[in-house]
């Protein structure tokens, strides 16, 4: 995109980042490379080589990923990975050496406590700290790399990214930011002081549930160097399809997210009168715990409300009387998803607790259908 810089709206950032410099009869979106190789007479100088260092349709795809995550910063870099694992993965393991202190949120994704086991196998020591009330401050002392995941997921707590970065930085410390439930036009980790952003792109970024993706983004060479390198060494690389497909849903990110944000807040509020409900949150709400700090660093509150049902059966119940929304193990999608997250284990949450991911249906028909099945689930 020839446009860089920030004075251009979100939903204008989002159609053309990334774009090639036209060419006359040429698509404006060129489609995916397939090649395993290229054409490389002479000396190994040029950008493209062997396929599983570089791809022209990742590059496009990255160079867009970029521009939403650090709008109008040359400096900035982003490699994608075949899934939002892939990504967490490089940035832990490309950083961190045997000895080294890592601090994880204990409240996170499901797979973290399986990242901790393979870190501590490789002699990393592993903090952990809830995400709320900024608590990984107090576990923070001698850590090389501090992992934040704001809001997390599927508690939705919040937590100041820039006040944690700071006291990370003053006293050596690396800090990632896991934004793949805000996005790039929820909250900029690198804006809020963090050294990477990394996300699942599985999620919203791309928003059709159609693809499986992940990315790393920083603004500091060196650091991505090492990212690199951990890619091709373990050669966790994105298929060419999925990054042509993953760039092309981008251009309706910001439509996507203004409908489903918005569908979040009304059934959020919806929510808030039924009595059946508890611990119910989503940062929009003014009442929510974490509104104030979410309020200082976020453009956009997220498509995710969790909440809770008195029991296991009740949640279920509710589940299966939902016409409009798929029981599915995903979030971000343009069709809504729910779940009852304790049938996974792992996660500290209720047996009735649901995790529901808002879509981009009429949020008339969305909300009446949750109620509806609130209703039903009732017996």
């Amino acid at each position: 995109m020839s446009e860089t810089t920030t004075d251009i709206g979100d939903g204008t950032r989002a159609v053309r980042a990334g774009l090639p410099e036209p060419v006359k009869y040429e698509p404006t979106l060129p489609g995916p490379v397939f090649a395993a190789h290229f054409h490389l007479p002479g000396e190994p100088t040029g950008p493209y080589t062997y396929g599983r260092d570089e791809n022209p349709t990742w590059t496009l795809l990255e160079r867009a990923i970029g521009e939403l995550e650090a709008p109008g910063k040359d400096d900035v870099e982003t490699l994608v990975f075949p899934s939002g694992m892939a990504a967490i993965s490089a940035v832990l393991f490309s950083q961190l050496r045997t000895g080294d202190v890592a601090v994880l949120p204990n409240d996170g994704y499901q797979a973290l406590p399986l990242v901790r086991q393979q870190l501590e196998a490789y002699g990393v020591e592993v903090r952990t700290a809830p995400t709320g009330g900024d608590a990984q401050l107090e576990v923070l002392d001698g850590a090389s790399l501090l992992w934040i995941e704001t809001p997390s997921n599927p508690g939705l707590d919040v937590c100041d990214v820039r006040r944690l970065a700071d006291e990370a930085h003053a006293r050596g410390c690396l800090v990632a930011v896991d934004n793949t439930l805000a996005t790039p036009l929820g909250q900029r980790p690198l804006d809020l002081g963090a050294d990477f952003a990394v996300a699942s792109g599985t999620k919203q970024l791309t928003g059709h549930g159609d693809v499986l993706l992940g990315y790393v983004t920083s603004r500091n060479a060196a650091l991505m160097a090492s990212v690199r390198r951990w890619r091709k060494i373990v050669g966790a690389i994105a298929g060419p399809m999925e990054a042509w497909l993953a760039h092309r849903s981008l251009a309706t990110l910001q439509l996507r997210a203004e409908r489903q944000n918005a569908n979040a807040l009304a059934l959020a509020e919806a929510l808030k009168g039924r009595p059946e409900v508890s611990g119910l949150r989503y940062p929009g709400l003014p009442d929510d715990p974490s509104h104030e700090i979410a309020s200082r660093q976020m453009r956009r509150f997220g498509c995710v409300v969790s909440f809770s049902l008195p029991t296991r059966a009740r949640a279920d119940r509710f589940l299966e009387s939902l016409r409009l929304v798929d029981d599915a193990t995903s979030f971000g999608g343009v069709r809504s998803t729910a779940e009852r997250r304790g049938r996974w284990g792992g996660d500290a949450v209720a047996e009735g607790f649901v995790r529901f991911s808002c879509g981009a249906e009429d949020t008339e028909d969305l909300v009446a259908d949750v109620l509806r099945a609130l209703d039903e689930s009732a017996g």
